[in-house]
């Protein structure tokens, strides 16, 4: 999970120009002499709780809250902190009275509340159930200088390619699960008379993305994190590289819908809007899970009309998402806050909020039936099975 920079916009913007160009018994019996084994104290008491969360949102995650007091028998409160949950925090900090626990929305303000210490890594028992409940990849993420602090709750999936099911029977594709297969499938689309894939360039957030997809894979993570630290240049070998891929798609611009120039014109719902017109102007769009939601609510498909694979295995990369996602911190040394930690962890609590739909969780021992359709399981098992993040 990597957080979105506007830097790299203008690197797929020029990619995009230069490509158009280029037990025992209990009774009566006496007791056993051994020593009782040692009972672990009660946790009692309560944990306020902060989030971005409203409506719909609020109310399923409230609905978590409730589980676990049922669970634990401790008591919950839940503030709602605004769009900017930093700000927020930073003014409940300064005033001395920060929430108990709340959901952070960046990675990076993870790390710059950790650095300020402001966090308290979690205790051993939050750490366990990370361990075996999520992919390494996870607890790497909430982790800041050796200290673990995030349990990533909620999750979505930004490296889903999403297809227009029809267009694909019609030139005869399957989706692709390598770079290498999706070129060749972008090459019997177009000579099926359909552009390959719809670029909503005008947004630069998406030529980010799509940045990003490559990049995690072509350089590794390693490498991701010192091009966004600025510690190797713009010039490197490694960005050069990937934008060299991108180009093996979009160098020829008969396969992007209306050539590179249109599609630095185009926003992100009408890129999804092409492919899902009667009839289609391209066959795909790349973008999040949520694109989803623009195809059920601002175009006529339905259910079996579109179709997802996940973003192209590029060389010898092993599966990459990039995502997003609500990491649990706790802020204050409240015993009960480390409970609400370790529940949030469980699939337990993932499942209450999983079976309401419009949530997908990175808990790999979730059971996937319990999401209410198939699409929304398998960008979660996409998160899940993740070994690069």
């Amino acid at each position: 999970m990597r957080k979105s920079r506007g830097w790299l916009v203008v690197f797929c913007i020029a990619t995009l120009f230069l490509s158009s160009c280029a037990g025992g018994d209990v009774g009566g019996e006496q007791a056993d002499e051994s020593p009782a084994e040692e009972q672990e104290e009660e946790v009692t008491g309560s944990v306020n709780v902060a989030a971005v969360w409203t409506g719909e949102e609020q109310k399923n995650f409230e609905a978590v809250l409730d589980a676990f007091t049922d669970a634990s028998g401790i008591e919950t409160t839940y503030k709602a902190t605004g769009d900017d949950v930093g700000a927020y925090l930073g003014t409940q900090i300064e005033g001395g009275n920060p929430p108990d626990v709340a959901m952070l929305p960046q990675p990076g303000l993870l790390r710059d509340l950790a650095a300020e210490g402001s966090l308290i890594a979690v205790d051993e028992d939050v750490a366990s159930a990370l361990g075996e409940n999520y992919a390494p990849v996870w607890s790497e993420l909430g982790t800041v200088d050796g200290q673990l602090y995030g349990v990533y709750f909620k999750a979505a999936n930004k490296s889903t390619w999403w297809y227009n099911t029809a267009a694909f029977d019609q030139a005869g594709v399957t989706p692709p699960a390598t770079w290498d297969e999706m070129l060749e499938a972008a090459k019997t689309v177009k000579a099926s008379g359909l552009p390959f894939v719809s670029i909503g360039g005008a947004d630069g957030w998406t030529l980010t993305d799509w940045f990003e997809n490559i990049y995690i894979q072509t350089a590794g993570p390693e490498k991701y994190d010192q091009l966004a630290n600025h510690e190797i240049p713009w010039t490197d070998d490694s960005v050069i590289e990937a934008l060299e891929v991108f180009a093996e798609l979009i160098g020829d611009e008969s396969n992007v819908a209306g050539g590179n120039a249109g599609a630095l014109q185009t926003d992100f719902p009408t890129s999804v809007q092409q492919v899902f017109s009667d009839p289609p102007k391209a066959a795909t769009v790349y973008e999040g899970d949520f694109v989803a939601g623009v195809i059920t609510g601002e175009t006529k498909a339905q259910e079996g009309d579109y179709d997802f694979f996940n973003f192209p295995v590029i060389g010898d990369a092993g599966p990459a998402v990039v995502g997003g996602g609500d990491a649990g911190v706790a802020l204050t040394d409240n015993a009960a806050a480390q409970e609400l930690l370790a529940f949030l962890a469980t699939p337990e609590a993932a499942e209450v909020w999983a079976s309401q739909g419009g949530f997908a969780s990175p808990n790999k021992n979730l059971d996937t039936a319990v999401y209410p359709d198939e699409l929304t399981a398998r960008t979660a098992e996409a998160l899940a099975t993740a070994e690069t993040l």
